[in-house]
């Protein structure tokens, strides 16, 4: 019916009327602009829409379709007008064109999935889409998975478009697999080491982790699937092969319910008859302390006769979170040693007594006309202060 149509338009009178192909690509070519632009207008309407919810795949679809949309219109439309042209000069051209319409099909298909695969992992753990918002470490990982899945699938489909069997690429696949194993073990143990990581999870990104067997301590930055990168105190970037994971012991701080303040003070042998009574205030002022965690352990006891004091120790668990931890370990460290001042006892210094026996005496006495010189003392007990008192 439609060539029906065109043959009866007036078309002799065209310039170029021998050669109807050329407006026929023209018209293809208007027709894609006209259709990008109709395109881009209902995207638009579709976004504005979209971002008045709070729904994960809406705006995450329509963002996502907006490029391969524009470069599947203006493709398609190319194509068309080359297959046209291509007519007119070498069937073989043609033929290919087909097939590369065929792969680029796919191609945009492939880059869409992707697209939206990101979108739909950043919205996952946004708070602005989910009130619960998910671990980035599963979320990423799930969609790392979901890419390669997307990436393979559509290269195998490609081979299949173009000719190539897939049953003998994957029987290529599996041989070569084998010798790529053990070229790449090292690769591979990595790799398995990042999937451990992201099914046991054992840290994510954001928290603070240190290995006692290996020199590793900082804030992981990124998980990948062959390296960890992890951010030292000093702010200097870690390298971490994901295999050295599947081997060594890791702590977590990140992941502490309390801190544990656990302190020696020590009071001078002069005041252990205040021991009992300033143990019996530290008690008191944890227990009323509302920083200190009351439903853990806490203990204050007399614990040991130094060499130059009399102990007690301090042992309670208070908030995880590092800054808060020392801003309550300074003020409960004030708080003991006003306790001791209120007492009348003394924080006892590093000291030590040297008995002198009787009789003895200098070997070269000094001239009693001289004054700076010590007049010979003997029997007498001589206490030396090493930078502080008894």
């Amino acid at each position: 019916m439609m060539n029906e149509f065109v043959e009866s338009l007036p078309l002799e009178h065209l310039p170029l009327s021998s050669e109807f192909w050329v407006y026929q690509v023209f018209a293809i070519i208007f027709a894609s602009l006209v259709v990008a632009y109709l395109g881009k207008l209902v995207l638009d309407r579709l976004e504005a829409r979209a971002e008045q919810t709070r729904s994960v795949w809406d705006d995450a679809l329509v963002i996502s379709a907006r490029r391969p949309l524009w470069v599947l219109i203006w493709s398609m439309g190319l194509l068309w007008a080359a297959q046209i042209t291509a007519a007119q000069m070498d069937e073989d051209l043609a033929s290919v064109l087909d097939r590369l319409q065929d792969v680029l099909l796919i191609v945009l298909l492939c880059w869409f999935l992707m697209r939206m695969a990101q979108r739909v992992e950043d919205r996952l753990v946004d708070p602005r889409y989910r009130e619960k918002p998910m671990d980035q470490t599963t979320v990423s990982a799930m969609g790392k998975l979901l890419r390669i899945s997307v990436f393979i699938t559509a290269g195998l489909v490609i081979l299949q478009t173009l000719g190539y069997s897939v049953s003998g690429v994957l029987a290529f696949g599996g041989i070569g697999g084998i010798a790529v194993g053990f070229a790449a073990k090292d690769l591979l143990a990595n790799f398995f080491g990042g999937l451990m990581v992201y099914l046991d999870r054992p840290f994510s990104v954001g928290e603070w982790v240190r290995s006692p067997d290996k020199d590793i301590e900082g804030t992981v930055e990124h998980i990948g699937w062959r390296l960890t990168r992890i951010r030292t105190f000093d702010k200097r970037p870690i390298y971490v092969p994901n295999a050295i994971f599947t081997s060594v012991v890791l702590q977590n701080p990140s992941r502490m319910s309390h801190r544990r303040i656990y302190e020696h003070i020590g009071m001078r042998y002069d005041d252990i008859a205040q021991m009992e009574p300033v143990v019996k205030a530290v008690r008191e002022m944890l227990k009323a302390h509302p920083d200190i965690a009351q439903d853990q352990t806490q203990m204050v006891y007399f614990d040991r006769c130094a060499a130059s004091s009399v102990d007690f120790f301090v042992y309670c668990f208070t908030s995880p979170v590092w800054a808060e931890f020392h801003r309550v370990k300074e003020d409960v460290l004030l708080k003991i040693l006003a306790i001791v001042d209120e007492h009348g006892a003394q924080v006892a210094f590093p000291t030590s007594t040297l008995h002198v026996p009787d009789g003895l005496a200098l070997r070269n006495p000094a001239p009693r006309d001289r004054p700076e010189y010590a007049s010979e003392r003997s029997g007498a007990e001589i206490t030396r202060h090493e930078g502080s008192h008894a």
